[in-house]
């Protein structure tokens, strides 16, 4: 599902007995449409199926909205490098990374 994607409870919302029956069925929509489907149990949500490559976006996506967080954190603390000596420091923490 795309961020711009909403859940459609006609189509998005389907039970797990459902998905047991036609798990195949279920996995190429996601595949194909690119959406995500909320699976229920006993009229409760339980589980969101979600297409690979969505999953991985999400988690970058919210990887780099901790760093963000923390940087904010770290900024409030007057943990700051002026902008000089951060330069002088990105070829020596370049190499730490070959």
């Amino acid at each position: 599902m795309s961020s711009a994607a909403r859940i459609d409870k006609e189509q998005d919302i389907q039970p797990l007995s459902a998905f047991r029956k036609n798990a195949t069925d279920f996995i190429e929509k996601i595949k194909s449409e690119k959406r995500s489907i909320v699976l229920t149990q006993n009229g409760k949500r339980v589980a969101v199926l979600v297409e690979a490559s969505e999953y991985q976006r999400m988690q970058d996506k919210l990887a780099m909205m901790e760093d963000l967080i923390e940087a904010e954190r770290q900024i409030a603390r007057g943990e700051i490098v002026p902008h000089d000596e951060a330069k002088k420091q990105i070829p020596e923490n370049l190499a730490r990374w070959k």
